[in-house]
């Protein structure tokens, strides 16, 4: 009986330090990847959720990378759209919502537009991935340019409040996934 409880407390230490050191692998990836970008705990904190899918994969770590950046974008921009029907804002307040939701449309579209990017450039080879990779590089460029017009429309005491604070807290964060996600793409053709 001592045997047997012996046997399957080995088996069960096993199966655990097995199970631990496979999904440590791919975050152990990520966690090195990140190393690169220039938010490297926001990089490991949006990614690491997706070890599983990422595992050892360059391209699906750009891909996984980009993902997250969109749904973070769509996101804020969904956010921005409930404040901007808010009744009582000042008009200041209004102009820089709607300066801003014009903004983060655009960088939805433009992060969407390298998701399908990176998506079509599949097995392409030498001059094809770095034509991919021009356009991908472009359009997120823009989209942390469209990011930081969004928050710099908020600059000022004139509008200080819970609005302003809202508003940067959800665009910096964009900002930084898809300021990581533009590091992680730069280094994906050196892999590809």
């Amino acid at each position: 009986m001592a045997a047997l409880k012996l046997i399957l407390l080995a088996a069960f230490l096993f199966l655990f330090n097995f199970t631990a050191n496979s999904t440590a692998l791919p975050t152990s990836f990520i966690k090195t990847s990140c190393k690169i970008t220039t938010y490297p705990q926001v990089c490991v904190t949006s990614l690491s959720v997706y070890a599983p899918t990422i595992k050892r994969s360059p391209q699906q770590l750009a891909q996984t990378a980009l993902s997250v950046s969109l749904d973070r974008a769509q996101s804020a921009h969904t956010f921005i759209t409930k404040l901007n029907k808010f009744k009582g804002l000042k008009s200041r307040e209004y102009a820089a919502l709607k300066d801003c939701l014009e903004e983060m449309s655009e960088t939805v579209d433009r992060i969407n537009k390298s998701v399908k990017e990176l998506t079509r450039m599949g097995s392409s080879r030498g001059k094809d991935v770095q034509w991919h990779m021009s356009n991908i590089q472009t359009w997120m460029s823009a989209a942390i340019t469209n990011e930081n017009s969004c928050a710099d429309g908020f600059a000022g005491r004139a509008l200080n409040g819970r609005i302003k604070s809202s508003i940067r807290a959800r665009v910096t964060h964009v900002t930084q996934v898809t300021s990581n996600a533009l590091a992680l793409i730069n280094q994906f053709p050196a892999k590809h």
